[in-house]
């Protein structure tokens, strides 16, 4: 199998109409025969002519497959929205709203809301793990904050504090938090790290008693011109808050505290799968939650 990621021709002869997309839809959610809400029997639904939804062939019980996906009750053509995924994963910089618009031509409060719905569901297909561990061999954790936004004026602590985790050759968790210090920062430490685990990070004073929450600790010392010493570093956390900070001045431009975490799921979600970038968008059409069963 290929480990290159789809082009935009492939792309397009995968999914040519919105008939295929609702098709595949239905299919990643439900499978080819499932037992029918209605009538209990082991059934196959078939397509309901001029409809996105699906019947039983036994008692014409409906199912609407995109019912609970970002694509719930919108009016734009499926093919549109599973383009914009496409985008999503094969940029590396982000896709501003207004080059949707451009794309795809609607409104630009379409191709917002596109975007918001999407980098949402990016968040959620990802999702999130405890990081690192206490056993000998397991990942060392780098920890590091980053200052997004705002005004460098001074008395002003106007820029959003995103707290980032991440384990060396493996993923990354970012969060946005509500301020510098230890009782907003050490909260999200303690529910993302394993106790007991090795974790570097600057010389940044919310980071100095890290070892009284249980972790094996080492620090730099940036003040003083100290970026590596032996095992101890934060190059790799700083590489993803340059490709974050790159995506969001180059192609967004401005991101508002509001919206921020969305920004930060979508090149989380990037980043997790970097070694495997033929997985992005397979991923992406693949992970539309199973929808719940009625007790």
């Amino acid at each position: 199998m290929s480990t290159k990621p789809p082009t935009l021709k492939q792309f397009q002869k995968r999914f040519p109409d919105d008939d295929v997309c609702l098709e595949h839809i239905m299919r990643v959610r439900y499978g080819q025969r499932f037992a029918c809400e209605s009538c209990g029997r082991e059934a196959h639904f078939y397509r309901v002519k001029g409809r996105r939804c699906y019947e039983c062939e036994h008692c014409g019980y409906q199912v609407y497959p995109t019912a609970g996906t970002p694509f719930e009750k919108t009016r734009t053509p499926l093919t549109d929205w599973f383009f914009v995924m496409f985008l999503f994963t094969a940029s590396r910089n982000g896709v501003a709203a207004k080059e949707v618009q451009r794309q795809i031509g609607v409104t630009y409060k379409t191709a917002w809301r596109m975007c918001k719905e999407i980098r949402n569901y990016m968040g959620t297909v990802d999702g999130d793990r405890p990081l690192g561990g206490a056993r000998p061999f397991s990942p060392i954790v780098e920890i590091d904050k980053a200052f997004i936004g705002g005004k460098d004026r001074q008395g002003q602590d106007d820029k959003a504090v995103v707290l980032g985790m991440m384990e060396r050759h493996g993923d990354v968790v970012t969060r946005l938090v509500a301020g510098r210090n230890g009782r907003h920062v050490m909260p999200q430490v303690t529910t993302w790290v394993i106790e007991g685990s090795r974790v570097m990070t600057d010389d940044a004073r919310v980071f100095q008693h890290m070892h009284k929450e249980g972790f094996i600790h080492e620090s730099v010392n940036h003040g003083e011109k100290e970026y590596v010493r032996g095992e101890a570093h934060t190059n790799n956390i700083e590489a993803f808050w340059s490709n974050l900070k790159r995506g969001i001045q180059g192609t967004y431009i401005s991101v508002s505290k509001k919206h921020l975490q969305k920004y930060l799921w979508e090149f989380e979600y990037r980043y997790n799968l970097r070694h495997a970038p033929h997985l992005m968008l397979p991923c992406l059409m693949g992970g539309f939650a199973k929808p719940a069963r009625r007790a």
